[in-house]
């Protein structure tokens, strides 16, 4: 297991992370798993033997149940504090009225105070945005982060499922008016689709932003369980909600692939699923959402896949995202300033 700075800070995660999503298993929720507390004991406790140091959880996951059960595995498994990353989100809906959602102060405020409960801690390693708020002016969503980081009830911050401009406007914000900056982003990608290549991991390398991948299989279709030709197994997670959604024709041809490589590696479909993305440079931490200890065990394998460069181009060439304004302009027109910064630096 390697770890990965966070960003541009000082704290070191490991390249996997343990998603709760499927822990409590109540409200919207109970379709992704309903992992109760023994098993889930058994389950931190193999991610933290794997060499994980980083979980990550919601409070709107099961109504705020996976929040309790991780916050009650930790100290049933007597976790020391300082040697675990625990990440929790705010911004859904936690109740009916009209200020039971968003990214406002009020919501912020009384989100971070009831997910320490939850969690039974004194602190919140890395307190994310759930999503986008166009209620909230983003200087009121910051100022109330900063505030929670200064009075050490945060440490780190940062954001899930928001577009390029979006970030780069709150950076730009919080640079203005010295208030704290987002640490990472926690967003979709994998294989099976590369949307994020288009403006996010631009963007993230430009400002040095960490990257937390989520659904890393595209919600299972790159378990193993689906294939061009045999679908996927009856009562799987994605045979109940096919999210998130994906281009299937592109799929079956990283699928086809990913068929072929593990073959002839010896592993599983979803270690190397998982594995590329542990070869992106822009990735910090992987999550990993599994409901039993198997699938857990698997998925912990693909820290040790090793990829060809070969193989690797492969794999490019499967998956490829298709052109798209301004992203082809870009690319041939900028290539000649590209390759005299090459020539510069060698």
């Amino acid at each position: 297991m390697r770890y990965n700075k966070l960003g541009n800070t000082g704290l070191f995660v490991s390249e996997l992370c343990f998603g709760t999503m499927t822990f409590g298993g109540s409200g919207n929720f109970a379709v992704m798993g309903t992992v109760e507390q023994a098993e889930a004991d058994a389950l931190i406790a193999r991610a933290l033997e794997g060499g994980v140091n980083f979980i990550d959880t919601a409070d709107t996951y099961s109504e705020g149940n996976s929040e309790r059960i991780t916050g009650q595995a930790l100290k049933n498994l007597g976790v020391k504090r300082d040697e675990i990353v625990v990440a929790t989100k705010v911004f859904g809906d936690i109740g009916s009225g009209p200020n039971a959602r968003g990214s406002s102060r009020s919501h912020i405020l009384d989100g971070a105070q009831a997910s320490l409960e939850r969690l039974q801690l004194e602190h919140i390693d890395l307190y994310q945005l759930h999503g986008f708020d166009p209620a909230t002016p983003i200087e009121e969503t910051l100022g109330a982060l900063d505030d929670l980081v200064r009075q050490g009830l945060v440490r780190y911050i940062g954001v899930s499922n928001w577009a390029a401009w979006q970030i780069s406007k709150a950076l730009g914000v919080a640079n203005l008016y010295g208030l704290t900056k987002f640490a990472s982003l926690q967003a979709y990608y994998t294989l099976a689709a590369r949307d994020l290549e288009r403006e996010i991991v631009p963007m993230l390398k430009s400002e040095g932003l960490g990257l937390l991948v989520w659904s890393p299989l595209a919600g299972g279709l790159l378990s193993g369980k689906y294939s061009r030709n045999k679908g996927g197994e009856e009562g799987s997670r994605r045979a109940a909600m096919a999210f998130p959604p994906v281009e299937m024709e592109r799929a079956y041809n990283v699928i086809d692939a990913l068929e072929r490589l593990a073959e002839h590696k010896q592993v599983t479909v979803a270690q190397l699923a998982l594995g590329w993305l542990l070869h992106q440079p822009r990735v910090t931490s992987v999550l990993l959402g599994t409901k039993r200890l198997e699938q857990l065990n698997d998925n912990l394998g693909a820290v040790e896949v090793a990829f060809s460069e070969e193989e690797l181009r492969a794999l490019d060439e499967v998956s490829q995202l298709p052109a798209e304004y301004p992203g082809w302009m870009l690319g041939m027109w900028s290539q000649a300033r590209v390759k005299q910064l090459q020539d510069a630096r060698s």
